[in-house]
């Protein structure tokens, strides 16, 4: 059995005892709770207004058929991407996906430290994939995806973000570039911020993102001003 000690290393479920040969009570009742936090992110809806954007909601109709039709996520309404403003550059689109609730939490206090002065969109029951035909309807150089992540039993409010060169329809998830994890007692802001201006000038150094940009990034904390 792991010593109870190595708990202050991780938030995974280690070293919990047991009672005979099941967890202990108070174990068993943080690891329900953290199942119920986890679903009820997943059901989580995302509040445009404190983002200031346009909206664009994807062709799920609602969050049962989001959740079946994971297809219908990554689809944008034609009408929605007609009434976008093309503005070329970089173009960020602030996304619920798998939770809502990370995003509307961390999501401003994220685009502050990356997004000064990017046009954004707000996109609903969205997947990673939409960002595509709304950078492409926009003109866009590059579209970054924040979105939130799937929950886990550890962590229900993690917020990803996922940078795409050249977007447009059919670009596959290898030619994304992905910072995972940002949350309080994962990646912070900052660092997140950091990660991405250091992805985005090699992106346009090479015109190309995915398993092309190499995140080789070295572990100090960058610094510099955005592209």
């Amino acid at each position: 059995m792991l010593p109870a000690h190595l708990r202050r290393f991780t938030e995974a479920r280690v070293a919990l005892g047991r009672a005979g040969t099941a967890l202990p009570t108070k174990a068993l009742l943080d690891l329900a709770e953290a199942h119920a936090a986890a679903r009820d992110a997943v059901w989580s809806a995302l509040d445009p207004a404190p983002f200031a954007a346009p909206v664009v909601h994807s062709r799920a109709r609602d969050r049962r058929e989001y959740l079946l039709r994971p297809d219908l996520g990554r689809q944008a309404r034609a009408e929605d991407l007609s009434a976008l403003t093309r503005s070329g550059g970089i173009v960020v689109v602030v996304a619920d996906g798998l939770c809502a609730a990370g995003v509307q939490a961390h999501g401003p206090a994220l685009l502050r430290a990356f997004a000064a002065g990017w046009p954004v969109v707000v996109a609903l029951q969205a997947r990673v994939a939409i960002g595509d035909a709304i950078g492409a309807a926009m003109g866009a150089e590059a579209v970054v995806v924040m979105i939130g992540e799937r929950p886990g039993l550890s962590a229900q409010d993690s917020v990803g973000l996922y940078l795409t060169w050249a977007p447009r329809p059919g670009r596959t998830d290898a030619e994304r570039n992905c910072i995972s994890n940002i949350r309080p007692g994962g990646m912070t802001a900052s660092d997140a911020a950091a990660k991405l201006r250091w992805l985005l000038r090699g992106a346009r150094a090479l015109g190309a993102t995915g398993v092309a940009l190499k995140d080789d990034m070295p572990m100090q904390r960058h610094l510099e001003e955005p592209p």
